[in-house]
């Protein structure tokens, strides 16, 4: 019986722990390259956005991972306004194995930090006297899965089980 209470206090401290520390914007950009010509035109807009992330490893159990949103809206063939974001989040992550740290930074956790990236985006992009950019949501753990599959394919990482 001390036996297995020993056993279960060991596993016990391997609990997988997961904790939002801070979340904050580390970078930030707004060019309208047209303006005040392009208020004058009529209103048709395309919308191009580009998504990043990265993970750093800080201290300890503590990792900085960082969003990156792009986007860039034309009318017609001119630039209406480029806007980016670098929204990033410092967590506390601990008790994972690699497959599932790798997981959690690339999909998880970019999935925290979409919705604030999204209003800092929408918030600028109003701030700069356009519409309200409403973007999406995005499914993280496709695109991770596909990052994941592309970086398999190309001999990167090894397969996982």
């Amino acid at each position: 019986m001390t036996e297995q209470a020993t056993n279960g206090a060991a596993q016990g401290s391997q609990t997988p722990q997961f904790s939002l520390q801070r979340i904050y914007v580390r970078d930030l950009s707004f060019e309208a390259p047209k303006s005040p010509e392009i208020f004058r035109q009529e209103w048709s807009p395309s919308v191009s956005l580009d998504l990043n992330t990265r993970q750093k490893a800080l201290d300890g159990d503590f990792h900085e991972v960082v969003l990156t949103l792009s986007v860039t809206v034309k009318n017609g063939e001119e630039t209406a306004f480029i806007a980016e974001v670098q929204q990033a989040g410092i967590f506390l992550i601990k008790g994972l194995d690699a497959a599932s740290m790798s997981h959690t930074l690339g999909a998880f956790c970019p999935n925290i930090l979409f919705p604030y990236a999204r209003e800092t985006l929408d918030s600028l992009v109003v701030r700069g006297s356009f519409p309200a950019l409403m973007l999406s949501p995005v499914n993280f753990d496709a695109l991770y899965a596909q990052e994941l599959a592309r970086m398999q394919a190309a001999g990167e990482v090894p397969a996982q089980a």
